[in-house]
């Protein structure tokens, strides 16, 4: 019980890096007019170094090991380049074409496909505190981001089918790395996970061909979401799946929304009403159920 409940702060505190993350990732699209197809290869290159860097000095073996094996070499590949780099790419693709708010909602239906696919592999139905969990999380999502305004969810065709991608591959990165995150380090797995979305994207996009240069202002949102939104979040909520299992620590992935929805209201002096407080409630009720035994 003590290792579940670590796992879900861990969670916990992986969401809200990614809702520092994501608010910010909207200020350089929308006020710093960056491109996710510039933006992303940068972000996941720059934190893949960072992190083989630490990997050299501190997990030097098991770094190049982890290739040896032929299953974890399947496993890494998946996680790497099909959940984290992609979920990353897509989801920022969906912030701008449709803003923050349908971006984490389509990426919040995550944890839906993730139940399935748990259920399937078990061979049994979702349990009904299971269900009740992920109602109130989705809800919660909703009334956070649209503040009970449908005119706010508005979005094109493009913008549902990449927000829908967004969330299959968080399952795939919840579910992928079964076999070698047993027996390899956390570092060792995100290192590799974004050095390969790095190189693939930004081969894939010919990222040195978009012409954008940065000011400073620029300069410290990318140093914020290549720290906090890929090393600090995906080091904490990898971590948390493996304490907690995947579909609790993806339940209190959604402190993601809350903080963004905070931020939003004492940082860019948003407003807050009643549908906002019921969503509060909605996603606090989903982490009491989930976190009891």
């Amino acid at each position: 019980m003590n290792k579940t409940l670590r796992g879900c702060f861990l969670a916990l505190a992986g969401g809200i890096c990614w809702g520092i993350s994501g608010s910010v990732g909207q200020y350089l699209f929308t006020v710093q007019r960056m491109d996710s197809r510039w933006l992303v290869p940068i972000r996941l290159g720059l934190a893949g170094i960072l992190l083989f860097a630490y990997c050299l000095a501190r997990h030097r073996e098991p770094l190049f090991l982890v290739w040896r094996d032929k299953v974890c070499r399947r496993e890494l590949v998946v996680y790497g380049l099909f959940g984290v780099a992609s979920s990353q790419f897509f989801y920022f693709l969906t912030i701008q074409l449709a803003g923050a708010a349908m971006g984490t909602i389509l990426q919040d239906l995550g944890p839906a496909f993730i139940l399935i696919a748990v259920c399937v592999s078990q061979h049994r139905a979702p349990k009904l505190r299971e269900i009740i969990s992920l109602l109130l999380a989705l809800a919660g999502v909703l009334l956070l981001a649209s503040h009970g305004s449908p005119s706010a969810l508005s979005a094109s065709a493009a913008a549902l089918l990449t927000g829908v991608i967004s969330g299959i591959c968080v399952a795939v990165y919840n579910l992928a790395p079964a076999h070698v995150a047993k027996l390899y380090p956390m570092p060792v797995m995100l290192s590799w996970a974004f050095l390969m979305g790095g190189a693939f994207f930004a081969l894939f996009f010919r990222s040195w061909t978009i012409s954008y240069v940065p000011n400073a202002a620029g300069l410290a949102g990318i140093a914020c979401v290549v720290i906090v939104g890929n090393i600090l979040a995906f080091s904490l909520y990898t971590a948390g799946v493996n304490a907690a299992g995947p579909v609790k620590a993806v339940l209190f992935g959604f402190s993601e929304p809350v903080t963004a929805a905070v931020l939003t209201v004492a940082v860019f002096h948003g407003s807050f009403n009643l549908f906002d407080l019921t969503g509060f409630i909605c996603i606090f009720i989903m982490l009491v159920l989930t976190a009891k035994k």
